[in-house]
């Protein structure tokens, strides 16, 4: 995904349906190959710690809004709306749509591929310290290649080592759980966040 992401960079619809392919139906025929692989079993869903879970993830809506708000001179993130109608095709008319899509499916096929398949089944073929790491270290190292570019050298740096915490935070939650339901609450707050600011770069609230 990161060579398509950052070398072919195909318009967003594309790269869904690779991404599609690629986090989804790749896993789900390895577990029908493997009868020791079975993802159904992660898709526990319990009352308790979708709670938990929700309350987490409205706190990192939070802090992610709000640390743009102070932040935002700094970031200077006006040129994104340009360069992802250039590089992607994402425009004012499409991003609710993209918005939508990223929030709550994207965000599961990342959880399912992420945790459910390179964590929970990694970690029954190996240890559970390189299932974890694995798993947290190719989650961030796959958004550093959509954001190439974006940053300084330092705040990409800080990016990862946030995104690699994230997920290791993100395994621990699901494994307690035996689910990916925790972490995929949690990662819609904090796409929501991330859209959000994206509706005021668009200026669509003015629009």
């Amino acid at each position: 995904m990161a060579y398509i992401e950052v070398i072919i960079t195909p318009p967003y619809f594309v790269k869904s349906l690779i991404k599609l392919l690629l986090f989804f139906l790749v896993p789900i025929i390895y577990s029908i190959m493997n009868k020791g692989i079975h993802l159904k079993d992660i898709l526990n869903f319990k009352l308790k710690p979708f709670l938990i879970s929700l309350l987490i993830g409205i706190g990192v809506y939070a802090v992610i809004l709000g640390g743009y708000i102070l932040l935002e001179n700094q970031l200077n993130l006006s040129f994104l709306p340009n360069l992802l109608e250039n590089n992607i095709g994402v425009n004012k008319k499409n991003f609710i749509l993209v918005a939508l899509y990223i929030t709550f499916v994207n965000s599961f096929l990342e959880e399912f591929f992420f945790r459910g398949f390179a964590y929970f089944s990694l970690k029954n073929i190996s240890s559970e310290k390189t299932a974890n790491i694995f798993s947290a270290l190719s989650f961030a190292l796959y958004h550093v290649a959509i954001i190439d570019g974006w940053f300084s050298l330092t705040a990409t740096f800080i990016i990862i080592i946030s995104l690699f915490a994230s997920g290791l935070f993100f395994n621990y939650l699901n494994k307690k759980n035996n689910s990916i339901f925790p972490s995929w609450i949690i990662h819609i707050f904090a796409n929501l966040a991330i859209n959000t600011i994206g509706v005021y770069l668009f200026q669509l609230l003015g629009a």
